[in-house]
């Protein structure tokens, strides 16, 4: 990549990093529709007026900046021939974070989008097809805990009836938090026939073979579940340890049961999320709520582990007098990108093809059927969804060349 190239992603990166950080942690919080993730989304659309692509909107929040072949005006001050259906090639990734999350976890995927177009122009590629440059809403799920719910409801993966009663931990839902964005009335994805995304390794295996790019072969089937645990609300002080019905007890075996069931399986089992009511200091509580976020190498595994972490769970509840309830709020399929795709990418370059455990938009896309890619960026720790999340800028502008050459392959 030419020193201009580089120079610009750099400047790009400078320019987006600061919005939605914390000033204590250096994590970020852009969660959808809130002032920092607004500020994101603001700098892209000045980021693709300024290369004159044209942008569009769908009713949910999403957006695509389109690159059309042969011109540089918008579409509708343009004659543009008429292109076979599904012949678009789609890259980006997502702005919003988890609480407290890394630079580069969705990001990255947008900012090397807008290099490797520039790049490509640099180049003298003039694509066959329309490239489009998307950025997909509530990726994580950290504010109305349903992760991709963009892409969901931009594939009908989730149904509309179903998302605009989704509600943040304010009680804001989903459909009126929208009713504050700009939207628009675009199928965004009508014309897609190919699906790209670039985003951060969050993960350790390119470290390992020392590589700075890879493809992805699948995605692990995972699932997000509330355990409610319910008790006796009671005073801390007076009330004997024997007499107690205590929730919190049954909900701290539960997440050593979750750990240790992991282990043993080879999977993965995480309680990040609690609720605990009353949540005071000098009371038993009467009820704890928790969120597991399981994942597992195939759906078997995934519905074992669960098995196994509930039933302990259960009975742990008998002995301490307390109730269970486990409903779950998302599972996600195993999910297997298009084999001759990543072939196609990654053997003219020696790259990897690897599987991952973390769940993408490019995930939600692939199972609507649209033939779908991801490329890896280095991460020289494994360390994601964490201020700790980083890339190396030499990485990085390999990202901005391997995604410029697969969108050269492909449009």
């Amino acid at each position: 990549m030419g020193h201009i190239m580089a120079a610009d992603f750099e400047q790009m990166w400078r320019d987006l990093a600061p919005l939605g950080r914390s000033a204590s942690s250096g994590g970020y919080f852009r969660q959808p529709f809130t002032t920092a993730e607004r500020e994101a989304t603001a700098w892209f659309i000045e980021q693709v007026a300024a290369r004159g692509l044209d942008v569009e909107r769908d009713r949910f929040g999403n957006l695509v900046a389109w690159w059309r072949p042969g011109f540089e005006t918008p579409r509708s001050q343009a004659h543009e021939a008429p292109q076979p259906a599904k012949s678009a090639v789609l890259t980006g990734s997502h702005l919003d974070s988890v609480l407290d999350g890394g630079a580069y976890d969705g990001p990255l995927g947008v900012v090397t989008a807008l290099a490797a177009v520039d790049l490509l122009r640099e180049r003298g590629v003039t694509p066959s097809r329309p490239v489009g440059i998307g950025v997909f809403v509530e990726e994580e799920g950290s504010r109305f805990g349903l992760a991709c719910l963009g892409s969901r409801l931009a594939t009908g993966a989730t149904p509309w009836e179903q998302a605009r009663a989704l509600t943040d931990r304010d009680g804001v839902s989903f459909e009126d938090a929208l009713a504050h964005a700009e939207t628009g009335t675009g199928d965004l994805l009508a014309d897609v026939g190919t699906f790209v995304e670039l985003h951060v390794e969050q993960g350790r295996d390119l470290v390992d073979r020392e590589q700075a790019v890879g493809v992805a072969s699948a995605i692990w089937p995972h699932g997000r579940y509330r355990f409610d645990f319910t008790g006796q609300a009671n005073h801390a002080g007076t009330t004997r340890m024997e007499d107690r019905h205590d929730p919190m007890l049954t909900y701290a075996m539960t997440a050593l049961a979750a750990n240790k069931q992991a282990r043993i399986a080879g999977q993965r089992a995480t309680f990040g999320r609690v609720d605990v009511r009353p949540n005071g200091t000098n009371a038993v509580p009467s009820a704890v709520t928790a969120w597991l976020d399981a994942r597992a190498e195939t759906p078997e595994h995934l519905d074992g582990l669960l098995a196994d972490v509930e039933r302990q769970a259960q009975d742990r509840a008998g002995r301490d007098g307390t109730g269970l309830t486990v409903t779950a709020e998302s599972v996600s399929p195993a999910v297997h990108f298009d084999a001759d795709l990543a072939r196609r990418i990654a053997d003219p370059h020696g790259w990897p093809v690897i599987p991952t455990m973390a769940g993408h938009d490019a995930g939600v896309l692939s199972a609507a059927g649209v033939p779908t890619a991801m490329l890896f960026v280095r991460n020289p720790t494994g360390v994601s969804h964490s201020p700790d999340e980083h890339a190396e800028m030499r990485d990085c502008l390999a990202g901005v060349e391997a995604l410029a050459d697969t969108l050269a392959g492909l449009a």
